[in-house]
């Protein structure tokens, strides 16, 4: 039998102002902001080239406490 895929989860915690819900569903499409410089295309490469990798990407989120980035990526 083949052995399961190991796998490695990479957890970016911080305890800033957290990320509104209306915001927080799309903060994975190229091209959202909510800041007046930049481009909203950061978060959204950072998931493709995730799941290029076999991996996913995932985020939760609580105003006022803070906000939480997981990465699961296959150990090769």
């Amino acid at each position: 039998s083949l052995a399961r895929e190991q796998r490695v989860e990479i957890v970016v915690n911080d305890t800033g102002t957290g990320i509104p819900p209306e915001n927080l569903r799309r903060i994975f499409e190229p091209y959202f902001s909510t800041k007046k410089s930049g481009m909203g295309l950061g978060l959204a490469i950072v998931k493709r080239i995730v799941e290029e990798h076999g991996g996913a990407i995932a985020v939760t989120s609580e105003v006022g406490r803070g906000t939480k980035f997981m990465i699961e990526l296959a150990v090769r």
